[in-house]
């Protein structure tokens, strides 16, 4: 699927999984997580976030090298799984809500 910029290499067997470019394939993914994926997911890349901010600031989304939008798209899909580790464990639903499949994107096939 891709390289990671230097010094995250060891993240990128997460890239096939996690790393997509659209939101609704990220939704996908999320809606079809275990509790163990999520939770994977997490402690990989939680401790790495303040590096991965401080790399990312430096380049616009738009024509980022490969290997940057990679960690871009791997960082947009933590930011969306996050809250499932951290407020509805490892869930990947909303515990006493509406199915977020009704939710439709109006520009979910959108890349980045």
């Amino acid at each position: 699927m891709g390289t990671l910029p230097k010094g995250f290499d060891h993240l990128s067997d997460l890239l096939p999984e996690w790393a997509f470019a659209t939101e609704n394939a990220r939704s996908e993914k999320r809606w079809a997580s275990t509790p163990r994926q999520f939770q994977v997911f997490y402690d990989a890349m939680m401790p790495e976030l303040d590096r991965i901010l401080a790399l990312l600031a430096k380049y616009q989304a738009q024509g980022a090298p490969e290997d940057v939008a990679n960690l871009f798209r791997l960082t947009m899909a933590f930011a969306e799984a996050a809250p499932h580790t951290e407020m509805y464990a490892n869930s990947n639903s909303v515990p006493n809500s509406f199915d977020a499949r009704r939710v439709v994107a109006a520009h979910g096939e959108r890349a980045e």
